[in-house]
């Protein structure tokens, strides 16, 4: 039983294609990144962790109350004496807490937030504001 020659030359196109591609693939540079083994490569609008500059935050909770994650937390035990707790567990990196904070207190940067088994090891106090005067305390 032989083959007509169009279904050879559709075999031998399709070969033509696939070493074409492998050739192309053992030449070129990999597409893949070196990580672990090498930094990773961050694209510039890349969203991760949070920062807070401390003398900026006045403790509105504006970004506690809109984080859709829960990830912010704000203990108060006065007029101007509090902790902003945060939780990159819970972190969604959607940035609303950078576009609610008023004060431009609040910034995402492009560090990676790696994962872990005990996620409460990750919890990190970004203000610990603790008043001078006493009838601040009293608030």
């Amino acid at each position: 039983m032989t083959r007509p020659a169009s279904a050879l030359r559709e075999s031998f196109a399709a070969l033509t294609v696939l070493l074409t591609q492998m050739v192309r693939a053992l030449v070129s540079r990999p597409e893949t990144v070196d990580f672990p083994f090498g930094p990773p490569e961050i694209s510039h609008g890349y969203r991760g962790r949070i920062t807070v500059d401390p003398e900026k935050c006045r403790g509105c909770s504006l970004c506690v109350r809109d984080c859709p994650a829960l990830a912010l937390e704000l203990q108060r035990e006065g007029k101007n004496v509090f902790k902003l707790i945060y939780y990159p567990a819970r972190c969604a990196f959607c940035g609303q807490c950078e576009a609610s904070c008023t004060f431009g207190a609040i910034t995402q940067t492009n560090e990676i937030v790696h994962g872990t088994s005990d996620p409460e090891a990750l919890q990190e106090v970004l203000v610990d504001r603790r008043s001078a005067s006493p009838e601040d305390a009293e608030g």
